[in-house]
């Protein structure tokens, strides 16, 4: 993360809408692509209409608590064996298939879910794993669970949850430690990664002494891909020193030590990593400090500090709409979401974009390494930039195939904002063109299209061949010629749609 002076001036104390930073289109798309993955035009509208950003704030954050986890699949504590069996009873279902399924799960998850599975994107990047690395789809959904459960609860209890389950074992070699043969590696990246950061707190010494305290969950009873479990005899009984503090210590001691020794150091990393994840790249110290003192303050539950920072006036300052370039992921299934269009039936949206991220560099629950996706400008190489265009054009041209008729439809009655008297103008009706394109580059721009050069260009995409300029030139005679009535505007506005596919803007949040 860069740690410098934010441009963002703005407090946390809440934002109250004003006549002079009114709460409009902008700042709630900017909020729904922020914290969920877009909103659909009724939930825009529905949010213009509130006028109270905290209380919808409020609503989004306690259904994300309210919702339980998905339910087990059939094969979600299978071990090794059993998925073996039913390879063998049916070909089309082997392994791959099965940890394929859990993938396109976490997908339609982000489509129906909002905030609580754009937190489970967040920490499936943050406690990372890689299936390809443990490959037991079991294992896939108890991980996914788990992130499901503590996405919005009690940190300190999903650090201890995370620890011990079965693919966080295999991946960073839990399974392996033993009181004869400690194994470092999630020791380390418990410090390193997952609670106080690179060099933060701890040292070499710290890291040894805590392998030899969390030893001991290594027992398979010999079946591959079953739980995994505590084996006292592999534990480690020596006395062991840990922040300064010796004892015989244990994998719940170790927990303790961490977040009673190191409890600044631990709230202000992961306060700073919800900051750059959700506001900006750029790291506010001083917003940083105030949200980790929050989080201290209510023994590190999660949703406090993220109700203070979603409702604040630093989260919706100008400066923080548009400062975040676009992960895969936000990308296609943001659009997906904001534009709402019909599908043909036999075009599988979830294979369609699991398949795609995965190519562009995001594939959900596989992260490149144990540090996961650094995010931001890598996810923009010139290779990754046609990819992304092409996901955007393939949705759209789907859409075109289902119902030409369907992209007209979007245009009218698109919310626009509020008027200057503070009601709400949410029927775009106008017959200008310019006045249409603006309100459409102004609804998928995070901060519009300010530049008059590139602002035309769009504007010719949209007018394209289709009407004679005449139509956009009334006159007396014949006034009005061109309107959003005409059939016509289906096919400008999907022109338009693929124009903005391009358009940098359009690639941040």
């Amino acid at each position: 993360m860069v740690t410098d002076t934010s441009c963002n001036l703005a407090s946390l104390d809440p934002y109250i809408p004003t006549p002079e930073d009114p709460w409009n289109v902008t700042k709630i798309n900017h909020l729904y692509r922020r914290i969920a993955f877009g909103a659909t035009k009724a939930e825009v509208q529905a949010a213009l209409n509130q006028n109270n950003p905290s209380a919808l704030i409020d609503a989004l954050l306690d259904d994300a608590i309210n919702l339980v986890p998905n339910p087990a699949p059939t094969w979600g504590f299978w071990n090794r064996d059993q998925f073996e069996a039913a390879e063998m009873a049916n070909e089309d279902n082997d392994i791959r298939f099965y940890r394929y399924e859990g993938k396109k799960q976490m997908i339609n998850d982000f489509l129906q879910n909002k905030v609580r599975d754009r937190l489970t994107l967040f920490w499936s990047n943050h406690f990372v794993t890689e299936d390809d690395t443990y490959r037991s789809p079991a294992y896939q959904y108890q991980y996914y669970n788990l992130l499901q459960l503590h996405v919005l609860g009690n940190f300190r209890q999903f650090v201890s949850d995370i620890g011990v389950s079965s693919a966080m074992l295999v991946y960073l070699n839990g399974d392996e430690n033993t009181r004869d043969r400690p194994n470092e590696n999630y020791a380390r990246e418990l410090y390193e990664l997952f609670t106080l950061g690179v060099d933060n707190g701890y040292n070499e010494n710290d890291i040894i002494e805590t392998a030899k305290a969390i030893t001991g969950w290594v027992e398979t009873n010999d079946i591959p891909w079953g739980p995994i479990t505590f084996n006292a005899a592999q534990f480690s009984t020596e006395n062991k020193t840990i922040f300064g503090q010796t004892g015989n210590w244990g994998y719940d001691d170790v927990i303790n030590i961490l977040f009673t020794q190191r409890q600044d150091l631990v709230a202000n990393y992961i306060c700073a990593k919800l900051y750059t994840y959700f506001v900006s790249p750029t790291c506010n110290e001083n917003i940083v400090a105030q949200m980790a003192q929050t989080f201290i303050s209510n023994n590190f539950e999660i949703a406090p500090v993220l109700r203070q920072l979603f409702k604040s006036e630093h989260f919706f300052n100008q400066e923080a709409i548009g400062a975040i370039i676009k992960s895969p992921i936000d990308l296609l299934v943001t659009f997906y979401n904001e534009i709402g269009f019909q599908i043909p039936a036999d075009f599988d949206i979830l294979d369609f974009l699991v398949g795609t991220t995965r190519i562009l560099e995001q594939e959900v629950l596989n992260p490149v390494d144990v540090e996961g996706w650094q995010g931001d400008e890598t996810w923009i190489s010139p290779d990754l930039l046609l990819g992304r265009w092409d996901g955007i054009r393939i949705i759209n041209s789907r859409a075109w195939i289902q119902n030409e008729a369907q992209f007209r439809d979007f245009i009218l009655g698109l919310p626009i904002g509020t008027l200057a008297d503070g009601t709400v103008d949410t029927s775009l009706q106008a017959d200008q063109v310019t006045v249409v394109v603006k309100a459409i580059l102004d609804y998928f721009l995070p901060r519009g299209l300010q530049d008059p050069t590139l602002f035309n260009e769009a504007v010719g995409v949209f007018k394209g061949d289709i009407y004679p300029e005449n139509y956009y030139e009334p006159d007396a005679i014949a006034p009005n010629i061109w309107t959003l009535d005409l059939a016509g505007v289906s096919n400008q506005f999907f022109a338009l749609l693929n124009h903005i596919a391009e358009i940098p803007e359009f690639h941040l949040k």
